[in-house]
């Protein structure tokens, strides 16, 4: 039963993200250009590589380096469609998210090897 909802999840964010990818919304097809179409295929496509590599990761730490990739991916995403739309409130949310992940990844490192926070 949980395979099937993994599968039923994944399949929703790959209808969604490809719908979005491959058929934009009209005011979004004013600004792109195949170089920024390249760039959001490539960014797809390793948020996918990365989304499997959360749900079949052997270890844990495999699980929690993927979700700091996935966490970068998402910083250079916001970079690169701040780009096009001039709007500069992209990079902050790509910069406080990156803070954000960070802060996540130590306490999840320091979580793994058992020690508290206060240490």
């Amino acid at each position: 039963m949980k395979r099937l909802r993994w599968l039923i999840g994944l399949l929703a964010i790959t209808a969604v993200l490809g719908a979005i990818l491959f058929y934009p919304l009209p005011s979004l097809m004013e600004w792109q250009s195949p170089l920024l179409k390249h760039c959001f295929t490539v960014f797809f496509l390793c948020a996918l590589f990365c989304l499997w590599r959360i749900a079949r990761g052997p270890t844990t730490a495999d699980r929690a380096v993927a979700v700091d990739i996935l966490g970068i991916l998402i910083l250079g995403f916001c970079a690169v469609l701040e780009i096009p739309t001039g709007r500069d409130w992209y990079l902050d949310i790509g910069i406080a998210w990156a803070l954000q992940s960070f802060i996540s990844t130590l306490a999840l490192a320091k979580y793994l090897e058992g020690r508290g926070f206060d240490e």
